[in-house]
């Protein structure tokens, strides 16, 4: 009996089915070894449901970008004191030294609308002549604001605040002085030029200018 020549021997997840020569029959097809499997993809977790964190744990912001605008109207700033200005003048003279300092404040661009005088002896001679034609007239001309304003230490609570105020201590009583002074103050927007005698304004001021 011839011998039948023996075949290579090959894995046989990778030779395909062949007749067993013993039997003849086909032999099962084997299965084929299973290799290392390949790492399963990660998955995205399944977002749950969100939830705002509590404030304790919230990023913190600045204290003042966080916190509301107070409510209800604004409180305006205090104004500043208007700076007071010191000329030496005697009672005769203060007049005089009044008009310059008006003539002085006009050259270097107020308004005369601005600018309010007072006297506190004898009125200066426009008043007078103004109130001639009758107190009316001559507080229209105050209400309109269009030129320089003179007035006594009489009219002063009756006149209107101005960014300048000239007083000339000309005369007077020394209580009229010390009322007519403060009075002028609260007047005064932005400077108080007193014209008189240092000594005696200064110690109704008490400042020492």
């Amino acid at each position: 009996m011839p011998l039948i020549p023996e075949e290579p021997q090959i894995h046989e997840s990778a030779q395909g089915p062949r007749a067993t020569p013993a039997t003849g029959r086909t032999a099962p097809t084997p299965r084929p070894v299973p290799g290392p499997r390949p790492a399963a993809p990660s998955r995205p977790g399944r977002p749950g449901p969100v939830r705002p964190a509590p404030p304790a744990q919230r990023t913190p912001r600045d204290a003042a970008a966080t916190k509301p605008a107070p409510s209800g109207p604004a409180v305006p700033a205090a104004s500043a004191a208007p700076q007071i200005q010191l000329i030496p003048a005697s009672a005769e003279g203060a007049l005089d030294a009044a008009e310059e300092a008006v003539d002085l404040l006009l050259e270097s661009g107020r308004a005369p609308g601005e600018v309010l005088v007072i006297t506190t002896g004898d009125p200066h001679p426009w008043a007078a002549h103004e109130l001639s034609f009758g107190e009316p007239s001559y507080w229209a001309q105050h209400d309109a604001g269009d030129d320089v304003f003179y007035t006594d230490a009489a009219g002063t609570s009756r006149a209107a605040s101005r960014p300048v105020v000239v007083v000339a201590v000309n005369g007077g009583t020394d209580d009229a002085v010390a009322a007519a002074l403060p009075l002028a103050h609260t007047r005064a927007g932005a400077l108080l030029i007193v014209c008189g005698d240092p000594q005696q304004i200064n110690s109704v001021l008490g400042a020492g200018v």
